[in-house]
């Protein structure tokens, strides 16, 4: 199975982070929070690997 990636592997990280930003524009906090909820789990259904998604799960968790 895979293994789980943490050197950079996004094409103009600083472009991505600020759509993410832009994304948000205007939400409140809860609605912030379930877009969130939303892009982890198309993120997550993307990877489809569950031991790379285990993974992440506990590094996010460190």
């Amino acid at each position: 199975m895979g293994t789980l990636n943490l050197k950079a592997n996004i094409d103009r990280p600083d472009d991505f982070y600020e759509a993410l930003l832009n994304a948000h524009d205007g939400m409140s906090k809860a609605q912030s929070d379930a877009f969130n909820a939303r892009l982890i789990l198309i993120l997550a259904n993307h990877i489809g690997d569950r031991e790379v998604l285990n993974e992440a799960l506990a590094k996010a968790a460190e």
